[in-house]
């Protein structure tokens, strides 16, 4: 049995250490906050709660694996319900379009608004399903070590999707301005433009339109608290305010890590804290990646957030609302190629007391306000405080009603707290883009070629940003560890 020491409590660090406790390791997690479960914590106020990290809970086939994994199932630790309508977005002044919970329900919608689109969504998403159930079972659980991983016949096949992007695929076969919006949308999750990502990644529409959004009773910090509940049953320990300083190597292996001041022997170290962060806890030459490395990689986008709570039930707004009343193009320009605060910027919001009322007081209104926004852009009160004003006037105008003047309180995050609470590159918000060249094995590599039992996991390496890949990427870890053990036993 060894001692196996994991850096970080996000979903990745959680699923590691769930497998890892599970094979009989004594296993210990060190969280530099005072929560666990990383990005995913949450702000209490006045009686509302707000999810400060992710919002949507998409692949639901991935959550039921992994508990499953453990003779469990989600329904075990939290309740979980679909959402429909899945989501609304708009496009202007009272002009939206809503995505309702089924597929054929979305058929309809998709032909009432381009004739014969109805047919080409079908097909579509037939084969978004055929392109999920590879990348799912033949691709995704992985562990990027060789190109051969992605070689076999059903891959082969589809080799023609990874040389055009999502964009192009679907411009070809959607005129309409909205539709070709709203199939772009899920490759946002991936952290990258649809301009940039593979076709193969539409995979990402039948999560959307085929699996559906679901939202779990409390939000989406519940999962991570089950993840800890089962941690816990498994004999995990967990260690919260804990600062790693240093990882200790000796003769080119892992002896121990610091936290505040205190050297913890490690047989095997995990982090699932920030890739860059972690090397800097290395001495300079048992670091993979150089700064340059690092500066020339696309990173996802980082987030200006609002949570914001309202005195009065709001109209015509759902759960998830979407709000592309602006140029798509020239945001995510302003995002992956000027790097600078956009000007007219999409925005994303949650009202989770739409559809859970324990979210907020009874006639009240909790809401989440996401900017996608560069990382390391330059962050201030007065840069804040402009983008809140634009996106309340915006929404107002969009949605008609008056909310401005029923705003309790009103909390922000963005770059520097980021950089502040997780140790994140730029203060990125969801860690490497899925472009083409930065999918599979051309991501960092979950295990040290420097030093011996030192491994990684988390949304820098495989499969990528997004909590089932994360939840995934701690399955990968573990089973690569787990293999080497049993070698060297």
């Amino acid at each position: 049995m060894s001692q196996i020491n994991i850096i970080g409590s996000g979903f990745s660090s959680l699923a590691t250490a769930c497998y890892l406790a599970k094979e009989g390791h004594k296993v210990t997690v060190f969280e530099k906050n005072v929560h666990l479960g990383g990005r995913a914590q949450v702000f209490k106020k006045e009686g509302f709660l707000f999810d400060m990290g992710p919002t949507w809970y998409w692949m639901p086939d991935i959550f039921e694996r992994f508990f499953a994994d453990f003779d469990k199932s989600p329904s075990d630790f939290y309740e979980l319900h679909r959402l429909d309508p899945a989501y609304r977005v708009f496009f202007d002044e009272m002009n939206y379009v809503d995505i309702a919970g089924s597929l054929e329900k979305i058929i309809q919608t998709f032909e009432s608004i381009e004739k014969g689109s109805g047919a080409k969504l079908r097909k579509f998403i037939g084969n978004a399903e055929d392109n999920y159930n590879i990348a799912i079972k033949d691709l995704v659980y992985k562990p990027g070590l060789s190109p051969l991983e992605l070689i076999n016949f059903k891959t082969a096949s589809k080799l023609n999707l990874f040389f055009t992007s999502i964009s192009k695929q679907v411009k070809r076969q959607f005129k309409n301005p909205k539709l070709q919006q709203i199939l772009e949308f899920p490759v946002l999750f991936l952290g990258a433009k649809p301009t940039d990502t593979p076709a193969f990644y539409n995979f990402m529409n039948y999560a959307d339109f085929g699996l559906g959004t679901w939202n779990p009773k409390g939000g989406m910090s519940e999962v991570s608290k089950a993840m800890v509940t089962l941690g816990q049953s498994l004999g995990v320990t967990y260690k919260t305010n804990q600062c790693v300083e240093k990882i200790v190597v000796e003769n080119g292996k892992t002896r121990a890590l610091v936290a505040n001041d205190i050297t913890y022997p490690s047989d095997i170290i995990v982090s699932g804290a920030d890739y860059h962060h972690t090397e800097k806890l290395l001495d300079e030459n048992l670091r993979m990646y150089s700064e340059k490395y690092w500066d020339k990689k696309t990173f996802a986008p980082s987030s200006l957030l609002f949570y914001v709570g309202f005195d009065t039930k709001l109209k015509n707004v759902l759960h998830h609302t979407l709000f592309f009343d602006t140029d798509f193009v020239k945001h995510s320009s302003e995002i992956y190629d000027t790097k600078e605060w956009p000007k007219n910027p999409l925005f994303y919001a949650s009202f989770p007391s739409k559809s859970d009322d324990i979210m907020a007081p009874e006639g009240k209104e909790a809401a989440t306000f996401l900017i996608p926004i560069a990382p390391g852009l330059k962050d201030d009160d007065n840069t804040r405080k402009h983008y809140f004003d634009m996106i309340i006037t915006r929404l107002e105008k969009l949605t008609q009603q008056e909310v401005r003047k029923h705003i309790l309180f009103q909390k922000s995050y963005a770059v520097n707290d980021f950089i502040k609470d997780y140790n994140s590159y730029k203060g990125n918000a969801y860690g490497l883009a899925n472009t083409l060249f930065q999918t599979a094995f051309l991501r960092p590599k979950v295990k040290s070629n420097k030093v011996k039992n030192l491994y990684f996991t988390g949304q820098l390496t495989v499969p990528g940003p997004g909590v089932p890949p994360a939840i995934i990427s701690g399955k990968i870890v573990s089973e690569i560890i787990a293999r080497e053990q049993a070698y060297n036993v």
